[in-house]
Parts: structure tokens; C-alpha cells; sequence
């Protein structure tokens, strides 16, 4: 059994004004995804899914998809503001659907295997994609409950030219989850990694305090957990008519978490991740993949 890939890409045509627009940064115009594709099979994994917006369909399977069809089985699945439970219609004004985890809701019909999900705009390197997909490897697709994150270590994630927003975990010492919280204001100041509380105090965190970067690995029954965490989610008025707010996957993991329902493993990696959150990040990202280019980590040309 071979674990399936699946590439949180909805957000695309908004985060970089339509397909066309997908930043060039190895050097024959290879984007981040193709790099996490191309780690992905050297991983083991199997199958793509990609959640994707309806109408980019025709120009993602041209540009994107035609790409990786004849190296890895594929398949395609659809986020739109109306892909809601019964009962539910999108509020009037909503221009965007509600976040990560309603994405991945939208793999349920088609992925009967364990899967792991990541951002399609987020360089996570080789050994995440190995480490995760050795968890799931080791699973049948009957298991349940027994889910998995990649814990980047802090200092590996943080970028040059200003704050990010983690995801700080906390896990026990069997490196089982027990919180994940978002922390808007990550950065390292005068050599000291540290991020600021809800009373604007800066505290500083260990470099290798394990974070998320939205790489979970799961089996096919958060599905429905995650359905029914959606329908609660949508039941409360505050999130239901606030047409920005959105039902994330740490949501959800933690609700399961504290309600002793599953199990998360955190999975080590000394994987060095970057994404181009700030213009003045795309350098940096352009100048590491040259070089690991040059030391054969990855081919000249990617996909031949």
C-alpha cells in the first residue's frame, strides 16, 4: 500500500492573480510543487490528489496537471463556496471558502488510503516527505485514529525579512501531540528565536520546539470527523455569518486531540522549509534550490 499525496491548491489563483503567475524558482522554470512532487515519489507515495478551484480546471490539467500524469497516478477534486453539508448555503457576501480543512473535506469520496496533506506554495524538503510517508506506509487502510505531523523544527522555518505565523506544539514524552497554537508574530531577534503572546509579551522559544507547517498525515476516518467538526463549526453564528472566517485543520486536530478520540505522532525532520511569504524571500528561495541543485539533490532539469 502506497499512501496517497494530497496538495492543498485552491488558494492559488487568488494568492498569485491565476496559474500563469506561479513563481518560477528552479532553474528551468521548476515551481515549489513540482519540487514537493518530485520528493514525494522519491518517498514512496503513490498518488496525487489536488483540491483546486473549478474554474481553473482546463488551465491547472494543461499547466500543472500534464506534468506529473505520466509519473504518478492523479486525480482531481473541487473547493467551492457552495460544497457544504445539508441543511447549510453559503452566506450571502462569502467570497472565499472556509480554509484548510474544508478543503480537505473534499478529498472524502476518493481517498480510501492514508493520505498526507500539505500546501501546494510550501518547500517542507526530502526528509519530511520520507519520515511521513514511512508512517503511513506502515498502516493498512482499515486503521483509524492513528494520525501524524511533520514537527519542523523552529529554527528551520523562520524567514529573514519579518514575522511568520506558526503553529507551536506541544507533545509528550512518547512525541505524541497534546496542542498545536497559533502564534502570529514568529521571529528571531538579536540570535533568540521568540514569538509574541496574547498580552503582546515576547517569549523566547527553543530553536528546535517542534511547529507545524501544515504537513498532517491521516487515515480515511478523519473524514468524518471532520464533517461532523464542520457542521458545529457552521452551527455557531459567529463563524457561520463572519463571511472571512475559516475552519482550519489544527481546529479540528485539537478538538480530537482533547477529546482523546485519536492519536497525532510528531515526526521529527532536520528538513530546512521555506515558502515566499515576503518579495524578499524568493531570492532566498531561487539562491537554496540552485543549490541543491548543484549538489545533486535534485536534477538540472526536473522533469525530462
Amino acid at each position: 500500500m502506497k499512501p496517497t499525496l494530497f496538495l492543498l491548491a485552491a488558494g492559488m489563483g487568488s494568492r498569485y492573480g491565476g496559474l500563469k503567475q506561479l513563481d518560477e524558482l528552479g532553474p528551468n522554470g521548476e515551481t515549489i510543487m513540482d519540487y514537493s512532487i518530485y520528493d514525494a515519489i522519491q518517498a514512496g507515495f503513490g498518488k496525487l490528489v489536488f483540491v483546486i478551484r473549478k474554474d481553473f480546471e482546463d488551465e491547472f490539467h494543461k499547466k500543472v496537471l500534464s506534468k506529473y500524469e505520466d509519473k504518478i497516478e492523479t486525480a482531481l477534486v473541487f473547493q467551492s463556496l457552495d460544497a457544504l453539508p445539508p441543511g447549510f448555503k453559503c452566506p450571502e457576501g462569502r467570497e472565499k471558502p472556509c480554509g484548510t480543512n474544508h478543503a480537505v473535506l473534499m478529498g472524502k469520496d476518493i481517498i480510501k488510503e492514508p493520505f498526507c496533506v500539505i500546501n501546494c506554495d510550501d518547500f517542507y524538503n526530502r526528509d519530511a516527505y520520507m519520515v511521513m510517508a514511512e508512517y503511513l506506509s506502515s498502516l493498512s487502510n482499515e486503521s483509524k485514529g492513528r494520525y501524524a505531523m511533520v514537527g519542523f523544527r523552529c529554527g528551520n522555518t523562520l524567514s529573514e525579512n519579518g514575522t511568520v505565523a506558526r503553529g507551536i506544539c506541544s507533545k509528550d514524552e512518547d512525541n505524541f501531540l497534546t496542542s498545536i497554537v497559533e502564534r502570529t508574530e514568529v521571529v528571531r531577534m538579536n540570535g533568540i528565536i521568540s514569538y509574541k503572546d496574547e498580552n503582546g509579551k515576547w517569549i523566547s522559544l527553543d530553536e528546535n520546539t517542534p511547529v507545524s507547517m501544515n504537513m498532517f498525515g491521516f487515515t480515511p476516518d478523519y473524514f468524518e470527523y471532520s464533517e461532523d467538526y464542520f457542521i458545529h463549526f457552521l452551527s455557531n453564528s459567529a463563524n457561520y455569518y463572519n463571511l472571512k472566517s475559516e475552519f482550519f485543520i489544527p481546529l479540528v486536530v485539537n478538538n480530537l486531540i482533547k477529546a482523546n478520540k485519536v492519536s497525532m505522532k510528531v515526526l521529527d525532520t532536520n528538513s530546512k522549509w521555506f515558502g515566499v511569504t515576503y518579495a524578499a524571500d524568493k531570492a532566498y528561495a531561487v539562491n537554496h534550490i540552485r543549490a541543491l541543485v548543484e549538489e545533486n539533490v535534485y536534477p538540472e532539469k526536473l522533469w525530462k
